[in-house]
């Protein structure tokens, strides 16, 4: 999808629409600074977003304890993940402040801002599965958007049990992730389904992680396996496209019983990369960077030119085409606004 070009009619509505939230953000704030003026609120306490609802998001104080929360002025935008000073109050509590993060991962939203998606995670779980079809250039922009923001990427092959039936199927799978096995990503075979998910739990320990990936990858029926009794809504394949629809509508944080937390983010089908330069694409694949910098033209874009070091290495195999390839639709997308296959 490309960066839509708006009719005069439609940025009217996009400002209206902008101009009615700015309004219902100044009112939430006076009401928020009324009560911090009165004495109304509570101490100031150390708290984890949780979920995020709109104009709200959930606090949790303690494992267990959580309390719906407005904004205060100028606080700027919030995710799931943050950490955050709060004070209780009568009806909600009031976040205060935002404490500094240590990661963030982000993407940039269909009119090209950069949106946060999730904050303080330490690893992203890219889960992919027979169905919908797994794209590797959107495995490759996960992967891009994690070494640019030094959280470690673990790639989660989800639904094995349905490849028994489909041996084909099966093996194009494996040929599809066996690259990214030889260039040390981690790579895990799962089952919601079947309960086959003790591999996934281990590498879920003493982090906090996020699961990312197409809609319909079955993301939720994973997280609904690592913590029975909470029944996330899981929807089903549509038979036509066979893409999956859309049931975790916010970014929500679960504590897990085997240890660490997880963040369950709402599927997308595409996932841009427009915010980057072609040099932090380059460094985002991992096998490019022992040849970066030995070309014979230092604007060489790894097309055709001559004396391209990163061109030899894929004549000796120490890089594959296909990741080459993908490079090249992935700076493409750069210049074009494009969010990419998904």
């Amino acid at each position: 999808m490309g960066k839509r070009k708006l009719s005069r009619r439609q940025a009217w509505r996009v400002k209206k629409i902008q101009e009615e939230r700015a309004e219902r953000a100044r009112r939430r704030e006076d009401i928020a600074e009324e009560n911090l003026g009165g004495g109304a609120l509570g101490p100031e306490q150390q708290g984890l977003v949780v979920a995020h609802f709109g104009t709200q998001v959930e606090v949790e104080s303690a494992p267990g304890e959580t309390r719906r929360c407005h904004l205060r002025a100028n606080l700027g935008s919030l995710v799931t993940g943050d950490r955050v000073i709060w004070c209780d109050g009568d009806p909600t509590g009031v976040v205060v402040a935002q404490l500094d993060r240590d990661s963030e991962l982000c993407r940039p939203d269909n009119y090209g801002q950069l949106k946060p998606v999730a904050a303080n995670i330490d690893r992203i779980f890219i889960v992919v599965a027979a169905r919908p079809e797994p794209h590797a250039n959107l495995i490759d922009r996960y992967l891009v958007a994690s070494e640019t923001v030094g959280i470690e990427p673990v790639l989660v092959l989800n639904k094995v049990d349905l490849l028994e039936a489909e041996p084909e199927l099966a093996s194009a799978l494996a040929a599809m992730l066996q690259p990214y096995s030889d260039l040390g990503y981690s790579t895990l075979r799962v089952s919601a389904r079947e309960g086959g998910t003790q591999s996934l739990q281990a590498a879920l320990l003493e982090h906090t992680s996020i699961f990312v990936g197409q809609s319909g990858v079955g993301k939720s029926s994973l997280v609904n396996s690592l913590l029975p009794g909470l029944d996330l809504r899981v929807g089903a394949l549509s038979e036509l496209t066979q893409k999956g629809t859309h049931t975790t509508t916010t970014a929500q944080l679960f504590h897990l019983p085997c240890g660490g937390s997880l963040i369950d983010s709402p599927g997308i089908r595409e996932f841009g990369l427009w915010h980057m330069t072609r040099e932090q694409v380059e460094l985002g694949f991992r096998e490019f960077r022992r040849h970066l910098g030995h070309c014979r033209f230092r604007d060489c874009q790894h097309q055709q030119e001559p004396g391209c070091a990163i061109l030899q290495a894929v004549e000796q195999s120490e890089i594959s085409a296909e990741r080459l390839a993908s490079y090249r639709r992935i700076v493409a997308s750069l210049d074009e606004g494009q969010g990419g296959p998904g």
